[in-house]
């Protein structure tokens, strides 16, 4: 049977979603989202249990569900995938739901969009709490500018000019279908949403934004960079602690929770 999990997380103390394997297949030692998750899901399982994510999140990435799904013929109910896994995963990962879904399900491909929310703390001192979900920039920002600039990126482009050098996807083209900049008091806070996004897509996208908010660069200037397709005359990537991902979204036949469902 099929099974689809949502799950959130603290990304800050593991190396990304990703498993990481040795030649021959063996895991590596590093603590990876994706191999805590199969620890404890086959622990619940009582054998080996593999998965598949909507989207995969790089070192210190969070997320606010993550969905993932995997295929099982253990006897246990939703609620003992829940708790029991939950009850298996470090503090900073937590089984929110789990639901049993049809064969044809992917976590990846059946997902129509994702979303990502990065959040700046803007102001003169550094934060000390909550500072793994924020990045700080202490020069002030014009959070309006950056999202008039932003504009220029909606449909679908190719967005070379954001895509990292270790990007390993066969194109560089994704339907971006919005993006939002606003100021909440002393924060601005970037939502996108894509068909798909690039290796550090977001984060480099919002490294560019924030030249344009600090007035070291024209609101026409990420237009001009994405018709450029240069990533290297593009803004840095932005730090990882600001992002979250704050879901993928699946048809409604899919028969998911709401905050998943478009």
């Amino acid at each position: 049977m099929r099974y689809a999990l949502g799950i959130e997380y603290d990304g800050s103390g593991f190396s990304g979603w990703q498993r990481l394997d040795r030649p021959g297949g063996k895991p590596r030692a590093e603590a990876t989202l994706q191999s805590a998750l199969e620890a404890a899901l086959s622990f619940v399982a009582g054998g080996p249990v593999a998965t598949v994510c909507a989207g995969r999140t790089d070192a210190g990435v969070h997320a606010r569900c993550q969905v993932v799904h995997f295929d099982s013929e253990a006897p246990r109910e939703p609620r003992g995938w829940v708790l029991g896994t939950t009850s298996r995963l470090p503090p900073s990962m937590s089984v929110l739901w789990c639901m049993p879904v049809p064969a044809e399900f992917h976590a990846r491909f059946s997902a129509r969009a994702r979303r990502y929310r990065y959040t700046i703390l803007n102001r003169a001192v550094r934060p000390a709490l909550q500072r793994e979900y924020l990045t700080w920039e202490r020069r002030p920002l014009d959070a309006a500018a950056m999202h008039r600039a932003a504009q220029a990126l909606v449909g679908e482009h190719d967005f070379s000019a954001f895509r990292s050098v270790q990007c390993q996807a066969p194109h560089a083209r994704r339907e971006l279908q919005r993006i939002a900049v606003a100021r909440d008091g002393d924060r601005v806070v970037v939502e996108v949403q894509a068909n798909a996004f690039l290796h550090h897509m977001v984060r480099n996208i919002v490294g560019s934004l924030l030249c344009v908010g600090r007035g070291d660069a024209g609101e026409g200037w990420v237009r001009a960079l994405l018709e450029g397709r240069d990533r290297t005359v593009a803004g840095p990537t932005a730090p990882a602690s600001g992002l979250v991902f704050l879901g993928p979204l699946y048809p409604a036949e899919c028969g998911l929770p709401a905050e998943v469902t478009w």
